[in-house]
């Protein structure tokens, strides 16, 4: 788990207050270690959490700091690769929009925004969005956080 300064609404008010971007993934298996990350979270936390899950019904109320948006990937309504025709297997739709969104959006300035990135998915798209942080964006490994099962950071 990560450590977080400690906050109060006073001092997320304050005009000199630096703000940590965060950058938050996760799929149907993790929703319980996304629920307790997030209540770890200040309330001036701004950022990002990409959460797929095989369908709408999978879709539960997780509560997030009010300037940070949460976005539901249901695989039902996604395809596979482009041309293939196949369904969405898990991990590509997460892949695919945290990417996206990374290349648009993200934060790559340590002076100005000092990204926090969690990444809860499964090993497949989990892996997939590291090494397009590490190789691409020029997000230090030591700012990205993942299961240690997977084993993903430990070479970087």
């Amino acid at each position: 788990m990560i450590e977080h300064t400690v906050h109060s609404q006073s001092a997320c008010r304050a005009s000199k207050h630096v703000r940590a971007q965060h950058l938050v993934t996760a799929d149907e298996t993790s929703l319980s270690d996304l629920e307790m990350l997030l209540t770890t979270l200040p309330l001036c936390s701004t950022g990002r959490v990409f959460v797929e899950v095989p369908d709408e019904e999978h879709i539960v109320d997780i509560r997030v700091p009010a300037r940070m948006t949460i976005t539901w990937l249901a695989r039902s309504r996604r395809t596979g690769d482009p041309g293939t025709g196949r369904a969405c297997a898990p991990g590509v739709a997460l892949s695919r929009a945290v990417i996206a969104w990374a290349d648009e959006m993200l934060c790559t300035d340590d002076d100005a925004c000092g990204t926090s990135v969690t990444l809860l998915g499964g090993y497949l798209g989990t892996a997939d969005i590291v090494d397009h942080l590490v190789e691409n964006r020029g997000i230090p490994a030591v700012r990205i956080h993942t299961p240690e099962r997977f084993g993903l950071l430990t070479s970087r």
